[in-house]
């Protein structure tokens, strides 16, 4: 079928079928497996079946959470715009990105630091059981991490896949390694980016409105 005539949902229902055929048999639970495929579908990267990585406790948290109506904080407006809005406010779910406030630019340009920085130390105050979602600024998760560590926040989920070249893997592995109890999804590597953070939320919408 020539895909200009596929509807959207065809579209992908399509793509999801050729994941599952080229994935082939995997470990992933059932629970788990539609956040790594909409990490594959997002990125056509398989690498995400290999490299993700779900704590037991992400998805029931997250879950609780969203049906809760608690907050998603980004790190950039780049994975705020891929979340879908009119989901999210099914679910009376605030979504914010503080790196662009006039007061967070200012904060940021005084102290010396990142606006990732100052926007995730001003989420952690004003939302500390938000649902925390980095997939540009490993200053960003970093910083979060700090925060956890001084009991500032307890998020109820850590969706965290910084891309890049300069401490995007050590933050990464920060999280992982850092036995901090807080649910979490990662990724091993350098790989990751807001699309791919922003699929995941969006897959999490789904799986809250259909159980």
């Amino acid at each position: 079928m020539d895909s200009r005539s596929m509807r959207p949902e065809e579209i992908e229902a399509t793509s999801f079928r050729i994941i599952e055929d080229e994935a082939g048999p995997h470990d992933w639970p059932a629970e788990q497996w539609p956040l790594v495929r909409r990490a594959i579908h997002t990125s056509a990267d398989f690498e995400y079946l290999q490299s993700l990585v779900i704590t037991p406790d992400a998805i029931p948290s997250a879950l609780a959470a969203i049906r809760a109506g608690r907050s998603i904080i980004t790190d950039t407006t780049m994975a705020l715009a891929g979340i879908r809005k009119d989901m999210a406010a099914t679910f009376s779910c605030t979504l914010a990105c503080h790196v662009a406030d006039p007061a967070i630019v200012a904060t940021a340009r005084q102290a010396g630091i990142t606006r990732s920085v100052a926007a995730m130390r001003h989420a952690c105050c004003e939302d500390p059981n938000a649902l925390f979602v980095i997939g540009n600024a490993p200053t960003a998760l970093f910083e979060l991490l700090a925060q956890v560590r001084g009991a500032v926040c307890r998020p109820a989920l850590v969706i965290a896949l910084p891309v890049g070249f300069v401490g995007a893997e050590e933050s990464k592995n920060a999280l992982a390694m850092g036995n901090l109890q807080i649910p979490f999804i990662t990724n091993i590597g350098r790989k990751g980016g807001s699309n791919v953070v922003a699929a995941l939320v969006n897959a999490l919408l789904i799986m809250a409105s259909e159980g």
